[in-house]
C-alpha cells in the first residue's frame, strides 16, 4: 500500500529539480522587457523624423523578438553534440558571411556590415562572434595540452583570429574585434595558458589596439573627443557631452518614464548605443544600478553553468558557455562605459536592451545554448547518481 508521505513526496514540486536555470531566464526576460519598453522611449523622436511613425522602430524591434523567440526555442533543443560536430562547419560559414558582406553588403555611414535580406539587414559580424566561440571551445577540448605545453598549440587559434579580425576590420568595426581577442584570452587563460603567454598576448593586443586607432583618423577623433569632450562639444565630443548631460539630469530616481530631454534629436542613437544614458534620465541611479544587477546575475549564472560542465567532464559545453559568459560581461562594460565617458565611443549593443535585430537574435540563440548546456548537464549529473545509487 502506497503511504500517504509518498504521494505527498510525488507530487511536492520542490522534489523535481529545475531541468533549466531559471534565474538566467529570468535575467533575460527581465532585460528583453526593459529593453522594449526603452527602446519604444528612446526611439519615438528619431522614428518620427525620419519615418514619419513614431513607433516605426519599436515594430520592427518587436519583429526581431517574435524571431528571437522562436530562435530561443529552436537553440535550447539542438543537443549540444550538433554544436561539437558542427563548429568547424560553423567557423567556415563565419569566415564566408565575412567575405560575403565585403562583396553584397549595405553600406551605412560608411561601413559594411550588413548583408540585405528583405527590408532588414543581417550584421554578419554578430553571427561570427557566436562561431568563433563555438570554434575556440572545441580547439580547447582537442589540443588543451597543446595550449598548456607549447607556443604551437598556444598560437593556433589565433591566427584563426587573425583572419577573422583581418575581414571584420575590413568593414570595417574594430569593436567586434575588440570583443572576439578579450573573449579568446580568457578562454587561453582558463584552459591553463602560461602567465607569460597570457600577458605578452594582453600587450600585443593593446598595441595593435593602439595603432589601429592611430591609423585611422575617424577612431583618433573618438578617442581626443573622449579624453576632452567639453573642448570641442558641437564636434567630436557633442555625442558624449549629450550622453553626460542625460545622465547628470536623472539623479536618483530619474525624470521619468518618456521624459528624457536628450533623446529629442540631441543624443544620436538614443535607442542604439546610447540607451544607457536614456535610462539613467529616465529611471536615474536606482534604475540604471537595477539593470547592471540583472546584468551581473546573468554573467554569474553563465559562468556558473561553465564551471558545473567543467566538472561534470564536460569540456566543450564548459568553455562555450564561459565564452557566452565573457562575451556578454566585456559587451556590457564596453556600452555602459562607452556611454558613461569612461572608455572610448564604441558601437557594440547592451545585452537584449539596445535596438539592434542581428544582435538580439544571435544574443537569444546564445542564451538558448546556455540553457541547454545547463539541461544537458543536469540531466548527466542525474544519470550518474542514480547509476552510483543502484551500485
Amino acid at each position: 500500500m502506497i503511504a500517504f508521505a509518498d504521494i505527498r513526496d510525488a507530487l511536492t514540486p520542490k522534489q523535481s529539480p529545475q531541468l533549466y536555470d531559471v534565474p538566467l531566464l529570468y535575467c533575460m526576460l527581465m532585460l528583453i522587457g526593459v529593453g522594449f519598453v526603452m527602446v519604444t522611449s528612446a526611439s519615438m523622436p528619431t522614428a518620427e523624423r525620419l519615418f514619419d511613425n513614431p513607433y516605426h522602430i519599436i515594430i520592427r524591434h518587436g519583429m526581431f523578438l517574435i524571431m528571437g523567440f522562436f530562435l530561443f526555442w529552436i537553440a535550447t533543443n539542438v543537443p549540444m553534440d550538433w554544436w561539437k560536430r558542427s563548429n568547424a562547419y560553423l567557423l567556415l560559414l563565419g569566415l564566408g558571411l565575412l567575405v560575403l558582406v565585403l562583396i553584397v553588403g549595405r553600406e551605412v555611414n560608411g561601413a559594411k556590415r550588413w548583408i540585405p535580406i528583405g527590408p532588414v539587414g543581417f550584421q554578419v559580424a554578430e553571427a561570427a562572434k557566436l562561431y568563433f566561440f563555438s570554434y575556440i571551445a572545441g580547439y580547447l577540448v582537442r589540443k588543451r595540452e597543446e595550449v598548456q605545453e607549447n607556443l604551437k598549440g598556444f598560437f593556433k587559434p589565433l591566427a584563426v583570429f587573425g583572419v577573422y579580425a583581418f575581414l571584420i576590420l575590413m568593414q570595417p568595426d574594430l569593436g567586434t574585434v575588440v570583443v572576439l581577442f578579450v573573449t579568446t584570452v580568457g578562454l587561453l587563460f582558463l584552459a591553463g595558458a602560461k602567465l607569460w603567454q597570457f600577458f605578452g598576448l594582453i600587450l600585443t593586443g593593446i598595441a595593435a589596439v593602439v595603432v589601429l586607432i592611430i591609423a585611422e583618423p575617424y577612431r583618433m577623433a573618438r578617442v581626443t573627443g573622449f579624453l576632452e569632450p567639453w573642448e570641442d562639444p558641437f564636434g567630436k565630443g557633442y555625442q558624449l557631452v549629450q550622453s553626460l548631460m542625460a545622465y547628470s539630469q536623472g539623479g536618483w530616481f530619474g525624470q521619468g518614464l518618456g521624459n528624457s530631454v536628450q533623446k529629442l534629436q540631441y543624443l544620436p542613437e538614443a535607442h542604439n548605443d546610447f540607451i544607457f544614458a536614456v535610462i539613467g534620465e529616465e529611471l536615474g541611479f536606482f534604475g540604471v544600478l537595477s539593470i547592471l544587477i540583472v546584468l551581473a546575475v546573468f554573467v554569474f549564472r553563465a559562468l556558473l553553468i561553465g564551471q558545473k560542465a567543467l566538472k561534470c567532464g564536460k569540456e566543450y559545453e564548459g568553455y562555450f558557455a564561459f565564452a557566452i559568459g565573457i562575451w556578454f560581461a566585456f559587451q556590457t562594460m564596453v556600452n555602459v562605459g562607452a556611454s558613461a565617458g569612461i572608455l572610448p565611443t564604441k558601437g557594440l549593443t547592451l545585452p537584449f536592451v539596445s535596438y539592434g535585430g542581428s544582435s538580439l537574435l544571435i544574443m537569444t540563440i546564445a542564451t538558448g545554448v546556455l540553457l541547454r548546456i545547463d539541461f544537458e548537464t543536469k540531466m548527466a549529473t542525474k544519470q550518474a547518481t542514480s547509476r552510483g545509487g543502484k551500485r
